[in-house]
Formats: structure tokens, sequence, C-alpha cells
């Protein structure tokens, strides 16, 4: 593949000490766009100058391309993908496990054995997170409900469709992601789902969506107002 050969090329300049490399992205899926960049991850013990260093998050511009690299020490992804776990957004532990190898140590194959399981289970979203998130979302559909400025609207659908489309994934056990991930991640689980939250998003039908978003709401656990405490 022609962008793992720049990979190769710009890995070898900036991080020559990476022992594990995984292109992953649109890249590793064969679906990139105009504006698609390069998604590295770097894995070595002596990836970085600094000895006390253990990750870095950086872009780079290489031969054309946009490289986003994350690059960690093995305690130092252990670290990351630990956080990123609790956070319901596994980035770096679907690169692991999902991306291209174009460098490998016998470190990655236990990489992937320890976060494989874990990503294939999903989240679990215990009762207090569940109860906040509910929370948040009856505040938010009422705020709909009322409001008659277009932007508000605009804005406060937008967070809508944002709380209950995670709540959605993570009470079935599916990771939530961020900006176009997240649609994406609703019609991966659910597809009919999906389209029933959106449809009325997307004609401008703001009674309709908020009464569907009431109605997943409900699906969960329904609303909570008067008596929560967090």
């Amino acid at each position: 593949m022609e962008h793992t050969d720049v990979a190769e090329r710009f890995i070898a300049e900036s991080y020559h000490r990476a022992s594990i490399a995984i292109v992953a992205g649109s890249t590793a899926r064969g679906a990139r766009t105009p504006t698609s960049d390069i998604d590295l991850l770097l894995i070595g013990e002596s990836l970085f100058e600094d000895p006390g260093k253990t990750s870095e998050a950086a872009t780079y511009g290489f031969e054309g391309e946009i490289f986003e690299v994350f690059a960690y020490t093995p305690a130092g992804f252990d670290e990351w993908a630990q956080r990123s776990v609790n956070q319901c957004r596994p980035v770096i532990v679907q690169m692991l496990i999902e991306g291209i190898t174009i460098r490998h140590d016998a470190a990655l194959e236990q990489l992937r054995e320890r976060w494989e399981p874990i990503l294939a289970a999903g989240p679990t979203l215990d009762h207090s997170e569940s109860a906040f998130r509910r929370y948040v979302i009856t505040d938010l559909i009422d705020d709909l409900r009322d409001a008659t400025d277009p932007l508000e609207q605009r804005v406060l659908a937008a967070l809508v469709f944002e709380k209950v489309a995670e709540l959605m994934l993570l009470e079935n056990h599916r990771w939530v992601g961020a900006g176009k991930w997240l649609p994406r991640h609703l019609r991966g689980f659910d597809q009919v789902r999906a389209e029933a939250l959106s449809a009325p998003l997307l004609s401008g039908d703001l009674g309709a969506f908020a009464e569907r978003a009431d109605e997943e709401l409900a699906r969960a656990g329904g609303r909570v107002q008067a008596g929560f405490v967090r």
C-alpha cells in the first residue's frame, strides 16, 4: 500500500526507535477522502530521547501527507488506553486491534491479547452514570420543547442527539465516538433506531424529534428530574 510506504519513511525519519507501528483510521480501512490524514500508533520502550517521557500526541506534515501520531512507551500506552476505556472512547485501543501493522515485536501480541477482550466486551454503564445522563437529557429535551429562537433550537437539537445517541450505545455495551463517529457507531448498533431518531432531526421536525428522543430516554430507564441528587 502506497500510504504504508510513506508511513515507514516517516517513522524512519521521526520515530526510528518505535518497535511497534500501526496505521489506522481511513487509511487502514481503504476509505480515504481528499482531506484524510494518516493515523499512526507508535509504541516502543525507548521511543523517546527523554527517558521520563511516556506519551506524545502530535501532528506532522511529511511528503504531502498529514500524520496524526499517537506515540507511547508500553507503560504509557497502558495508562492512556485505560483512560480511553474509562471514558468509553477507546480510540487507541481500536487502533491497536484494528489497524495495519507495519512494525512489530513480541510485545504487540501481548498488548493485543490484553486489550482485545476489553474492546470486544464494550463499556458498562452503572446506575449512577445512567441516572446522571438521563437527568441531563431530560433537561435538554424540555429546553428544546420550550425554545422558540431558531439558533437555540438547532443547538439544543444537536445536543439532544449527541446525548441520546451516547445513552443508546452505552446502555447496550457499545463504545461512543465523537463527531462523525457518533452516528456511525449508532448506525452500526441499530440502523432502524438510528434512522428513527435522526429522520425528524434531518427533516427539521423538532417536535417529532423531541418525542423520539423521549421514547429512547424511556427505553433507557426514563426521565430523571425531581429528587435527583448528584
